[in-house]
Parts: C-alpha cells; structure tokens; sequence
C-alpha cells in the first residue's frame, strides 16, 4: 500500500499547531502499519534546514505561472519516512510564518501558495514527476490542500484514491472566484455549488465534496459538524456525504511525550514512580519566577490564546485562582490583547500568576510535567491534544465537553473513582462558572493525596497512542484501494443573492 501524505505542516520541519504534530506522528505509525507513506509539503525555510539528507530531484515543469519550483526529497528528521519538499522561493521562502505575514496578516497569495500545493500533489500522485513511485491513495489535510480531491477527480482513466480530513472545520480557506483561473480550478466547479460558499471559492468545501473518503478527528466532532451549531454552513454537504464521513480519534506521538525518556525535563518519572513529578514542578515554579511552594496547586494553560480555547474566560477566572492561592502559568499566544491581559495579570499577581508569550516546544513539555492541573476547555475542540499530553504526565485536565475532550476526559466523581475510570475533571457550560465549579472539583481532590495520586496513576495508564488509530487509516486506504472510483452526485443548492450576482458577472 502507498500513500502520499500531504500537508501544510509537519512537526520538527514547520509547525503552528495540532495539525503538524499529526502530520508527523500519523505517516511514523502508518510505516509500522508496513504501508509505504511519503509526505509532501511546501519548502519553507525552516522545512529545508531540518530534513534530513535533502537532496534535489527534479525540477518541476511549470505550474500556476511558478516555474523556480524544485522537488526535493529527504528524511522525517529521527524517522524513516521519506518526505517531499516543494522548493519554490517565489512562495515558500519567506520571512514570517507559515500563513501569516510578521505584521499578523495573512499572505495575499495564500490561495496561490497552497493551490500550487495540491496542483504539484496531483503531478506526484498521477506519476507525471517520472519518479517512478505512484501512490494507490493520496491523504490530503485541512483547506491547504483542499484542492487536490478536486484535481484528481477530473483526471481521466485510473487515479488514486482520496482520503480528506478535516482538523478544524472553522479554518475553510474561503477566496473570491475570481482567483479560479489562477489557481487552474474550472469556472465550472463554482458554478455547480459545489466549491461555492457563500459567494466565495472555499478549499475546504472543494476537499469535502470531492474527497472519496471524508474524516474528521474524533467522533463527537464528527456528530457535531453535521448539526449547525458546528458545521459552520458545511452541516448540509457533511450530511449529504455521511455514508463517506467518519470520525477517527487523534493519537499522540507516545515516544516524544514520555515522561520517563523525554529530554526536555529536569528529572524523569513514570507511573510507579512519580517522585520525579514533584521535581519538574519545582523547577518550572523557578522558571516561571513563582515562589517554590510543593503545597500550592500550580494550574498550567499551553495553548494558543484564542475565543476558540476560552482563553478570555481563564483570564476571567484569574481573581478566583489567586483566591484559591493556587498559581498559574501560561505558555501561549495568538490574539494581541488577550496576550496583553495575561501579561498585565502577571504584575497584577506576582507570585501567583506568570505567563510567556511565545511558541516554545521544550517549555511545552516542561509545563505538562510540572503543572498539577491543566486548564485545556474549548468553546469547540475537533479532538484537543494538550489534554492528552497532560494524562500522560499526570497532569489531570479540566475540560469542557465537546469534541475530542468529551472523547478521551473521564470526569472525576464517587462512581468513576471507585471504577478507577476517572482521568480529569468535566463541565458543560462555556461559561466562568462551569469553569471555577469544576476546578473547584479539581482543587477539592487535590487536598486528598491518595485520590490525587490515584487519579493520577489512572490518567497516565491511558493509551492515546497512534496504533488504533493508524489501523483505522490502514483499513480504509485498504477497501478504498480495492474499490472503483464512485460517482459522486451532488445536490446543487438554490441559487441565493450571492451566487446570483457571482453567476451574473460570469456571464
């Protein structure tokens, strides 16, 4: 079986968020699933240093108008996953980040960046690089590539078949049609509704529709995206698409978030002995400037700063924290004046409160050992892996239930204590209240050691490894491969203003 794996992001070659971490960790457990996976992703600047052995191996005909494109091939670094690079300055070499400008402002050419993405996936998977390796399925990731389901749909005779997932149903890559002959999608697929959204050309609609197996993250989040309140105007295609959609629970990579091996904490530990535990929260309390207390609970948020995350609730509930003279730590950023208000609550509550404002892979992992609790709700979370990350390191979760948390977070009460099924701590309500209720609840089995260390050893028995999962994609590109090619039908939708006026100046 082989499968070209492709993404806008990868963990250790370029990385903003979950997606890149699954980008690496899925491809490693597929390759002991014996199927010869090999990514492709765009040749940022940091993705061409840290591959490893990278050499050049064909020069790309020209595409989109890009002709400096060069493929280059290499290594996952400590990994035996081949991965592709597309090395193309005019797009790719850029000071900033992967989407957004220095200045926080998305590419202009963002819609050309990751449509020349899919385009060069489509050559790779139809064996036009003469490379003499031709995938049976091709799994294409988030709006990024949103586009390549659609390519190799038009494709005449025999092609690989699609895997599409979707990681957030909110990041749609929404552009205006009139970019279509640019980035080489026929006027024809707006036209029929099929790529419309709302009077705009969506890359996430184009990799739902055309995508001969849809999945999602964790199987709540795939009930949820098919009602309203989270499809985000997609609910009707996905209910449309349902016999293809399933949802498949996001694993973690167990070998880089091992507390008894990982190389970024101060002193190892592991379910039998978590003397070591003790140590890390001692040294991250030095790190962050917080008094060395072992008897205050030291409450830990690492994630981005965003609606999404309820990051403007966990500022709200600062005042009750530093009440309940427990301390808090955050290691995060994203939205500019929430970054400012956390900063101005750590001169507000020395001792009590410290937040760093950055990205630090390292400081992540040195933050999921030493906290006691981590604060990881969401208003939405397609599948969450902070939370996942703390029970390995015995740090119980507080989360709110939807999505992948609801999936992987047992809620601490008499009943899941005595069944020894309790991981964390459980609310339902997106609000201050359910939040301090159920930290409360936290802090309550936090004063009785022997429950906590129960908890504890429970939470960091959990198995959120990539083998199940991997199985899981191991079996559909199976059937998917020994299967024809469906017809797909889709249901056009009425015409309403916005599609009207599109169609009018088409015309």
């Amino acid at each position: 079986m082989r499968v070209l794996f492709v993404t806008s992001e990868v963990c250790s070659l370029a990385k903003t968020g979950g997606l890149a971490d699954v980008s690496r960790a899925l491809p490693i457990a597929l390759k002991k699933q014996d199927i010869d996976v090999r990514l492709l992703l765009p040749g940022y600047p940091s993705a061409l240093a840290q591959v490893e052995r990278p050499r050049a191996i064909a020069r790309l005909a020209p595409l989109l108008g890009i002709s400096d494109a060069t493929l280059v091939v290499g290594r996952l670094p400590n990994s035996d996953v081949p991965v592709f690079l597309i090395d193309s300055p005019s797009l790719y070499r850029r000071e900033g980040g992967l989407y957004l400008r220095s200045d926080g402002q998305e590419w202009a050419d963002n819609a050309l960046r990751f449509a020349f993405l899919s385009h060069v996936g489509a050559e790779l998977a139809m064996e036009r690089t003469c490379l003499g390796w031709q995938p049976d399925v091709v799994h294409a990731n988030d709006w990024h590539t949103g586009l390549l389901p659609l390519l190799l749909s038009r494709e005449g005779g025999a092609r690989p078949k699609t895997v599409f997932t979707v990681h957030n149903m909110a990041f749609q890559g929404n552009f205006s049609p009139e970019i279509l002959p640019a980035i080489g999608v026929p006027t024809d697929c707006f036209l029929s509704g099929n790529i419309e959204y709302y009077g705009q050309a969506s890359f996430l609609k184009a990799g739902l529709c055309y995508g001969d197996r849809l999945t999602t993250v964790s199987p709540t989040y795939a009930k949820e995206v098919i009602t309203p309140e989270f499809g985000c105007g997609l609910d009707g295609l996905l209910r449309t698409r349902s016999a293809s959609f399933s949802g498949i629970l996001n694993g973690i990579d167990d070998a880089s978030w091992d507390p008894a091996s990982d190389p970024y904490l101060p002193h190892l530990f592991r379910t039998g002995d978590i003397g070591g535990k003790k140590i890390c929260k001692a040294e991250l309390q030095r790190e962050f400037g917080l008094p060395v207390r072992a008897d205050a609970p030291l409450i830990g948020f690492v994630s981005r700063l965003t609606h999404q995350k309820m990051a403007d609730v966990i500022l709200d509930a600062l005042p009750l924290i530093v009440e309940r003279d427990a301390q808090f730590v955050l290691l995060g950023q994203g939205n500019p004046e929430l970054e400012k208000d956390f900063v101005e609550a750590q001169a507000k509550y020395p001792g009590h409160v410290a937040a760093h404002i950055a990205y630090d892979e390292a400081l992540a992992h040195r933050l999921q050992a030493g906290s006691d609790i981590l604060l990881a709700p969401a208003r939405y979370e397609p599948c969450g892996l902070t939370q996942l990350y703390a029970l390995r390191y015995g740090t119980l979760p507080v989360v709110r239930r939807t999505g992948g948390l609801a999936d992987t977070v047992v809620d601490t009460s008499a009943a899941t204590i005595i069944d020894r099924t309790a991981t964390g701590f459980v609310f339902d309500n997106a609000n201050l209240i359910s939040l301090i209720t159920a930290l409360d609840r936290a802090l309550a089995c936090y004063m009785e050691p022997l429950i906590w260390r129960r908890l504890q050893a429970q939470a960091m028995r959990q198995d959120f490894s990539w083998r199940s999962s991997a199985a899981q994609y191991a079996a559909y590109y199976n059937d998917l491969a020994g299967a024809p090619v469906p017809r797909l039908r889709y249901h056009v939708p009425s015409e309403d203003s916005a599609l009207q006026s599109v169609r009018q100046a088409a015309s």
